[in-house]
């Protein structure tokens, strides 16, 4: 049975068999949310893509909005259905996706588009690219993803599993990436159907990716004695991933989305499989490691066995010698 939060103590702890229980459903359900993405792309452009031509912007807007809660709604279906047998609580994790919607809108986005104007410097060259991407926009959205983390859920009972840093960093990260799609969708009077579900998904994966990375990080320092720098240095990373994903996306669909956007899709795709493999071998192996110490700790000490005594004439009924020469001199 698990213990509850007292008020002489910080956050909820678990037994170690809870913070290292290995959750299957949710790298299933990644998985299963990435076919159904690339499903998602396949029937838009090639069922859907001519609708949109004949549609006013009032049309486009809502299809391109109902479009960028796809992903969302793809994942968190998925992973609710697989892990049904120890499932996060659905409004816990809808809670830090609406959490991480409502930051993007209200703090990432003006942030970059108003107060440090980003679109009118970050394209300038491949230096500015480069490091406003990473130092600025990485952080910023990395950040966010973090903050509704930590004061959002970190403290809550139902996060206690390590891999729960990564869910729910995930479910941020997701929030954030469609609101940045419903800023697109609205700066562009709607989007088309085909090649807008391409970077709605490419959006979309991306920030589960970074979350996912972040979100691993939460979860060792939310179980584990972690240094002061871990926690900066797993946002850091994220940021820098966040910078260079967007600069190497940039440059293998040329001048934008209606160049090429099919490779930055299959960029999207790879970034999002080898995040997924890193960060269920990390926490599998935390697990393991976890279990492991936890067992060693728990034996109990061996008892002390001291040799047992030679007597000095282990056989039985046969005399000693010296006994022997008694009687003899005796007789």
């Amino acid at each position: 049975m698990q213990s509850t939060p007292t008020a002489d103590s910080a956050f909820y702890h678990p037994d170690v068999e809870h913070i290292a229980h290995n959750r299957r459903g949710f790298w299933i359900a990644g998985l299963i949310a990435l076919v159904g993405l690339l499903l998602f792309v396949g029937i838009f452009n090639l069922l859907f893509d001519r609708i949109g031509d004949g549609l006013d912007g009032f049309f486009l807007i809502f299809l391109g909005l109902l479009m960028s809660l796809v992903p969302a709604g793809l994942w968190l279906g998925f992973f609710y259905r697989m892990d049904r047998l120890e499932p996060e609580p659905k409004e816990k994790l809808i809670g830090v996706f609406v959490l991480g919607a409502l930051m993007a809108g209200a703090v990432a986005i003006p942030f970059l588009e108003n107060f440090v104007a980003i679109d009118s410097w970050l394209y300038n060259s491949f230096a500015t690219q480069l490091v406003g991407g990473v130092l600025l926009v990485g952080f910023v959205e990395e950040a966010v993803v973090y903050l509704v983390v930590r004061y959002g859920i970190y403290a809550d009972p139902e996060f206690d599993e390590r891999v729960d840093g990564v869910i729910y960093a995930i479910a941020a990260g997701l929030g954030m990436a469609t609101v940045l799609n419903f800023n697109y969708v609205l700066e562009h009077g709607g989007v088309d159907l085909g090649i807008g579900s391409v970077r709605v998904v490419v959006t979309a994966l991306a920030h589960a990716s970074f979350a996912g990375i972040l979100g691993y990080f939460i979860g060792q320092a939310r179980f584990e004695k972690t240094p002061l720098f871990y926690l900066p240095a797993g946002l850091a990373l994220a940021a820098l991933l966040n910078g260079l994903f967007f600069l190497v996306e940039d440059r293998m669909t040329g001048a934008g989305l209606t160049v090429n956007p099919w490779n930055g899709l299959l960029l999207a795709l790879v970034m999002a499989g080898v995040c997924l493999a890193a960060v269920f071998w990390l926490v599998e192996r935390s697990n393991e490691e976890t279990l492991r110490v936890a067992a060693a700790k728990s034996l109990p000490d061996a008892p002390l066995t001291l040799p047992t005594p030679i007597p000095d004439n282990p056989i039985p009924n046969i005399p000693s010698t010296a006994d022997s020469a008694d009687e003899e001199g005796e007789g």
